[in-house]
């Protein structure tokens, strides 16, 4: 009988020590889990304050004194900012403003709207699939940020009253 109640507490010992480590993992998880959602609000409102700002400073101003506003370092691989009367798609990564060129040069000779191959091609890349992708991403979020348009499906033209930047 003892060797019975010994055993239990043996293994009462072992679930007590296994509650309290998986009490320490949900703790640490929770800590983290917290953290993680004051990151999220933080930079909810950084960014919210720099809408803000933006819009604050387009309202009442002169296309000059918004282009002074602009950040001028643009690094590769930046954020497309949602275009806007008086942005130059000089705020643009140096890969969107050469596809925002090809697409403002075509307007500017009034060809027709380009696909996706036919800008690869112009931009001087290998025409693979990789590339084209490549490309079509880029279109398309030009596209959604308001910066070109696609008249057909497949077709990119530059938007109304957009620069070619660069």
């Amino acid at each position: 009988m003892a060797s019975v109640l010994g055993r239990l507490e043996e293994r009462e010992r072992a679930a007590r020590q296994r509650v309290e480590e998986l009490q320490a993992e949900l703790e640490a998880a929770q800590s983290e889990w917290d953290e993680w959602l004051i990151a999220r609000r933080r930079v909810g409102e950084v960014w919210d304050a720099g809408e803000t700002a933006g819009q604050e400073a387009v309202a009442g101003k002169t296309p000059e004194e918004n282009k002074a506003r602009t950040p001028s370092a643009v690094k590769p691989g930046s954020l497309v900012p949602v275009w806007r009367e008086g942005l130059s798609a000089e705020v643009l990564a140096p890969e969107y403003q050469q596809v925002m060129g090809l697409l403002a040069e075509r307007r500017v000779t009034g060809g027709q709207p380009l696909n996706c191959r036919e800008i690869t091609a112009l931009l001087g890349l290998e025409v693979v699939p990789a590339k084209i992708e490549g490309v079509r991403c880029r279109l398309k979020r030009l596209v959604a940020r308001g910066w070109a348009h696609e008249p057909a499906p497949g077709r990119f033209a530059c938007g109304d009253g957009r620069d070619g930047g660069s």
